[in-house]
């Protein structure tokens, strides 16, 4: 069988696995979280482009989305975890931690890795989702940390360590809910059947006029919230 490994597409999901990859060391390395958060920004628009030109293109493959998935837990799993492991030293406590307590809450931040690894194998064998997700997108989660990050590393936001593990957990929870959440796939461009879409995209942009930076936290947890909503409405039909 032979299998073509340099098209266009594969070479956008590798520019995406850099992109996460230098977050990772710019994280880490640099200490320049706010930096890491732009290289994830890069990573979701090359995760954007790289199936948009597949299917362009009609060049999809079984190695392609093998290959997402791979650059995924990267730049939307690794990535942002090592935005939380450097916020965690950086941050104050609530209550006096030992120093195994305090280990242990650093590499609890890599639970992030871990669950969206879980979350990108389940996307690839749930035929379900095609027209909505199974649960948080790891792109949306790294943004929420990578925006908080951001948000961090500019003198705008404090965090004390026992929010952090809570916001990893449960975010981390997301991941691999069972909640049905709505993906941004219009069917068509009409009003009808798009209106959540629209609605949201509206919201959006007015949360980004009105709260910039902020507005990004804001706008993913409204996602979920909204989501899970609608979802538990199905539930009840």
């Amino acid at each position: 069988m032979k299998i073509k490994l340099f098209t266009i597409p594969n070479m956008l999901t590798l520019a995406n696995l850099l992109c996460g990859s230098t977050a990772v060391i710019m994280a880490l390395l640099y200490n320049n979280i706010e930096a890491a958060f732009w290289f994830i920004i890069a990573g979701a628009i090359f995760d954007f482009f790289d199936g948009f030109v597949a299917r362009l293109l009609n060049s999809s493959s079984a190695i392609g989305g093998e290959l997402d998935s791979l650059a995924d837990v990267v730049s939307f799993g690794l990535a942002p975890a090592m935005i939380l492991f450097m916020i965690f030293d950086q941050s104050e406590m609530f209550w006096q931690w030992s120093e195994g307590a305090v280990t242990a809450g650093r590499f609890s931040m890599l639970i992030v890795v871990a669950f969206s690894a879980l979350r990108l194998a389940k996307f690839n064998v749930d035929d379900t989702q095609h027209t909505e997700f199974c649960g948080l997108p790891t792109p949306a989660n790294a943004l929420f940390f990578g925006s908080l990050g951001l948000l961090f590393a500019n003198g705008e936001l404090a965090f004390s360590r026992e929010i952090l593990v809570v916001l990893a957990v449960v975010m981390s929870s997301f991941l691999v809910s069972p909640i049905r959440m709505f993906a941004f796939k219009f069917k068509g461009y009409g009003w009808k059947g798009n209106q959540l879409r629209y609605l949201f995209i509206l919201f959006s942009v007015v949360a980004i006029v009105f709260l910039q930076y902020f507005a990004i936290p804001v706008v993913i947890l409204m996602y979920i919230l909204i989501s899970t909503a609608q979802w538990a409405v199905t539930l009840t039909k």
